[in-house]
């Protein structure tokens, strides 16, 4: 085990900056937004430490990067910032992400309000759910793990298309897996910056799916034509789980941060690490630190005090709405779940934390 450890005058300077306009720019923050800020370079933090790499297959050690300050994100001329004519992240299912209609609506309900809390100050909207046939991409079966597999690169170009005027990105989530190209195994998830278009995948984080009974295997691919996509018909969907929930939301507010320009995080331990295999992903924290924290700050506007308050009222909400019953709801369809927030109470917990040093 190795710990990435930068010397205070670094962290600082990643911060706070050299340049004299970014500095005056931090010194306007509030004096409670300072202190939590000012965490990162405090060497006995009990908010927010070191990077730990637990193996040679670590993203940093295997995927050399330069390190992006806060000074290079502001003054990156590629990067692209929400505006009040495009101050939405829109969020298109494909698929359904759970068993049932009524599951998969509560649970990209969810994700709508985790988004929202997360990126304080923008709107989250639900595009109308679409079933894979509706992308025309290309699919397969992978030939290791033997389940379904669509085209990532293809359902960017049919997001592109349907991306709302008063759209700052759109992102589509899927519990299907992704392939770039036919000669990788799989990817998690693939973005456009330009675009403002990104398309992640949450099959692999069901608790089954590396074991042997994994039920969403085929042994082969019955395809009439090319336009034939009766085979998703009921593609194995995993269970909802609290870890499955914490693990959505990890990558979507993940990825969501790269449209906005911030890059691999490698100061400390950061939502904003890369993440090479499941082990390491679900070691990163599940919020930014103080350094990407700022970039997302001085992207979007919002107080962070008003932010972890929200992020604590979405852990407590048991529910998105009060259901109601319909009649295009099927009798078997629950009609209420429950949100499965255990995973995340230490997490609320260190929220709790954060906002003891912002009120002092």
């Amino acid at each position: 085990m190795q710990t990435v450890r930068h010397s205070e005058h670094t962290l600082k300077t990643a911060l706070i900056s050299k340049n004299p306009a970014l500095v005056s720019q931090y010194e306007k923050l509030d004096a409670g937004e300072k202190r939590l800020m000012e965490e990162a370079f405090r060497p006995d933090s009990d908010l927010f430490g070191p990077i730990t790499l637990h193996s040679q297959s670590d993203w940093i050690t295997s995927h050399p990067e330069a390190p992006q300050d806060f000074e290079e994100f502001f003054n990156d001329p590629y990067r692209k910032t929400p505006s009040p004519q495009k101050h939405s992240i829109y969020i298109q299912c494909i698929g359904l992400l759970g068993n049932t209609r009524s599951i998969s609506e509560e649970y990209v309900k969810w994700l709508k309000g985790y988004c929202e809390a997360f990126f304080y100050g923008l709107t989250v909207k639900l595009l109308e759910p679409v079933p894979v046939s509706a992308t025309r991409c290309s699919f397969r079966i992978n030939d290791n793990t033997q389940n379904l597999q669509i085209h990532a690169g293809q359902i960017l170009k049919f997001l592109k298309k349907k991306k709302p005027e008063d759209a700052f990105c759109v992102v589509g989530i899927t519990m299907i897996d992704l392939y770039p190209r036919d000669s990788w195994n799989f990817v998690f998830g693939q973005a456009s910056l330009t675009d403002g278009v990104g398309i992640f995948s949450f099959a692999r984080y069901g608790s089954d799916f590396y074991s042997s009974h994994y039920e969403g295997k085929l042994k082969k691919l019955q395809k009439k034509s090319s336009s034939d996509y009766s085979v998703f018909d009921n593609y194995y969907v995993p269970e909802v789980t609290s870890v499955l929930l914490l693990r959505s939301c990890k990558t979507l507010t993940h990825e969501i941060g790269h449209i906005f320009g911030l890059r691999h995080c490698q100061w400390l331990a950061c939502l904003m690490q890369g993440s090479n295999h499941l082990e390491e992903a679900d070691q990163r924290p599940l919020d930014l630190c103080p350094i990407c924290l700022r970039k997302l700050q001085s992207a979007i506007g919002f107080h962070l005090k008003d932010r972890y308050k929200a992020l604590v009222r979405w852990v407590d909400a048991e529910s998105t709405d009060t259901p109601t019953v319909t009649p295009e709801r099927s009798r078997e369809d629950p009609l209420s779940l429950p949100k499965p927030v255990e995973a995340f109470k230490e997490w609320r917990e260190w929220i709790t934390k954060c906002l003891a040093v912002l009120q002092k």
